[in-house]
């Protein structure tokens, strides 16, 4: 069973058009290709998550870098990270603001429950509801930023679409909790000594893996039924001689009307 989920097949150069394999070896093939960047980008986005406030929208800038990355397009590091923090500065903000809260709701509540717990039985189903949206509200997070930097939906309807994507990529979701994981865990348990690693490699890393695993689904649930709807051609799987890239924003495509319903899988529907 494959550790990771889909990825690109990189060819020669930089590839126009995605073409998806499996693979844990294809997921170390990439990143072995872009390490040495990935860890310029682990040390900007420290940089630039020094004012804490700015958190989110350097996120947005780091996953859309490293999504490049994983998705083997050409990369000018500096300049794209400063122009996707720009770009995506209002909802990176928002959002930031959104983890924060919900972070500290997460550490003073668990610790919380459990303490009632050890006197009233009865207090372990709230700690297990709480820690059950706190690993939801975790995966989430493997589309959340992404979408960001993708699309140009609301921050509400990216919201949205990320709860139900963990369940239609549930699988990648899984592997990427499993992987994501192990990297915090890790890094714990090393303490003090893995201090002098955070600023250069865990967190672009664990970009990486969410990437990989979970940008595919996005395309394939959000992005591609956004053309298929119109009769249009992906710029993402357009041809070689085609002038039209997919770049940032998704070829800059504007979310749906709000009187649509643009996605439709098993039932589910994402707009």
């Amino acid at each position: 069973m494959a550790f990771f989920g889909n990825c690109d097949t990189p060819g020669k150069g930089v590839l126009r058009t995605p073409h998806e394999k499996r693979g844990f070896f294809k997921f170390w093939e990439i990143y072995g290709r872009h390490m040495w960047k990935l860890i310029q980008v682990n040390l900007l986005y420290i940089v630039f998550c020094i004012p804490i406030i700015t958190f989110g929208p350097a996120t947005a800038a780091l996953t859309k870098v490293v999504r490049n990355y994983s998705q083997e397009r050409n990369v000018f590091i500096l300049h794209d990270f400063v122009q996707a923090f720009k770009k995506n500065l209002k909802q990176g903000l928002v959002m930031g603001i959104i983890d924060i809260i919900f972070v500290l709701g997460f550490i003073v509540s668990l610790p919380y429950y459990n303490m009632l717990a050890k006197d009233n039985t009865i207090m372990y189903v709230p700690y297990a509801i709480t820690l059950i949206c706190m690993l939801m509200f975790y995966m989430m997070h493997f589309y959340i930023y992404l979408m960001i930097c993708s699309t140009n939906l609301k921050l509400w309807q990216i919201i949205k679409n990320s709860f139900f994507l963990v369940s239609l990529g549930l699988k990648q979701s899984l592997w990427t909790l499993l992987a994501t994981v192990l990297v915090l865990m890790t890094m714990y348990l090393f303490l003090p000594y893995t201090l002098v690693i955070i600023p250069f490699w865990p967190i672009s890393f664990a970009v990486m893996v969410v990437c990989f695993n979970c940008y595919p689904i996005i395309r394939k649930h959000v992005i591609q039924p956004y053309y298929d709807q119109r009769g249009e051609q992906n710029p993402e799987f357009a041809e070689p001689d085609v002038e039209t890239l997919f770049e940032d924003k998704a070829a800059e495509e504007k979310a749906p009307p709000k009187s649509a319903k643009s996605v439709k899988h098993k039932g589910k529907t994402i707009s």
